[in-house]
């Protein structure tokens, strides 16, 4: 996938182009050309093309890989301040804060919609089939953009640890059987 400096430069790129075909346009009615309607169409396009490349230079493809984050899923998004990931029943804290830091990164962008009393929650889940035939969602941390004092980060990151020790405990007692 392209980067946003890729595309900047293809951008510029196709900036060129359109101004190109723009004097070639020029050209087109000064010398009364028969096609010269049709490159006024060609340059209106090329012109569209070009400011479309260039919204697509302003990061929306660009991911943050966090190491030691597993992969997740977004399940809920309600564009606004509810997000919800699911995650391996199989996580541990530190690969859950590690998720959480990369889900945080990758979905809470300043254009998300809100207002100021709002604030946006990740909420990570996974779904635990504890008996057999019952799902259960268990909520095991959440991540929001809330400066935290005692660590200096901008983000405050909350771990169910009685969840997450549910988890482990029947997953060591699923190996054990």
């Amino acid at each position: 996938m392209l980067t946003p400096e890729q595309f900047l430069e293809i951008t510029k790129w196709a900036g060129i182009g359109t101004l190109t075909l723009a004097a070639i346009a020029a050209l087109a009615f000064v010398f009364k050309w028969g096609l010269r309607f049709r490159l006024v169409g060609a340059t209106g396009f090329a012109a569209v093309l070009t400011i479309g490349l260039l919204g697509l230079s302003f990061e929306p493809f660009s991911r943050t890989a966090i190491p030691g984050a597993l992969p997740y899923t977004t399940v809920f998004d309600s564009g606004a301040e509810k997000i919800a990931i699911t995650v391996p029943q199989t996580i541990t804290e530190p690969e859950l804060e590690a998720t959480l830091r990369q889900a945080a990164s990758n979905l809470l962008k300043p254009y998300r919609i809100g207002s100021a009393s709002r604030v946006p929650t990740i909420r990570a889940r996974t779904i635990l089939h504890d008996p057999p035939g019952v799902s259960q969602l268990i909520y095991v941390g959440q991540a929001q953009p809330i400066p935290n004092a005692a660590t200096g980060d901008n983000l405050t990151i909350t771990l169910d640890r009685q969840a997450l020790a549910r988890l482990s405990s029947i997953q060591s007692s699923s190996s054990d059987s």
